[in-house]
């Protein structure tokens, strides 16, 4: 095992206990001897991310899409980082590019579902969300957005009903 492999795994044990802090160190350095190391910016990124500091994840990956444009992982969790922002148009751009490299990623379809369904657009929501269950019928995530937006959708209707 290397310098940098000993690095990255030291890093994993402090995402592990917590240590978020000693992590970005040690992602620092890995980073300083190989600046062009995707799974150090994709693990970086997470860990700012983590940490909340969303605007720094979304540099790190950034860094990382200009080293590997189509990055599945880097563009996942840009998108997810940019959603926390509440930027669903720009979180489902990183959605519809990964989707562009593989059409039946039912993670990136699912959180497309949710940035949709944050848009207002629950119908649109829902698609995403039972196209990613037919790839994967054990996503939690995407049942259980598909059973809210279900359940928000009735609502809506019944109170269409309502006040007709």
């Amino acid at each position: 095992m290397n310098d940098v492999d000993r690095m990255l795994a030291e890093a994993y044990e402090c995402i592990e206990e917590g240590d978020f802090h000693d992590a970005l160190s040690l992602y620092d350095l890995v980073l300083k001897h190989e600046p062009s190391n995707i799974g150090a910016l994709i693990d970086k990124g997470v860990t700012l991310q983590n940490m909340g500091r969303i605007k720094l994840a979304i540099k790190t990956y950034n860094k990382a899409l200009l080293i590997s444009p189509q990055n599945i992982d880097a563009l996942l969790n840009k998108g997810t980082a940019l959603h926390s922002a509440q930027k669903y148009d720009e979180a489902m751009d990183c959605y519809d590019a990964v989707l562009k490299v593989d059409k039946k990623c039912a993670m990136a379809l699912a959180y497309k579902g949710l940035s949709l369904g944050e848009t207002g657009k629950l119908q649109d929501a829902l698609k995403h969300f039972k196209k990613a269950l037919s790839i994967d019928k054990e996503f939690d995530l995407a049942s259980i957005s598909k059973d809210i937006a279900q359940d928000l959708l009735k609502s809506i209707n019944e109170t269409k009903i309502k006040t007709q």
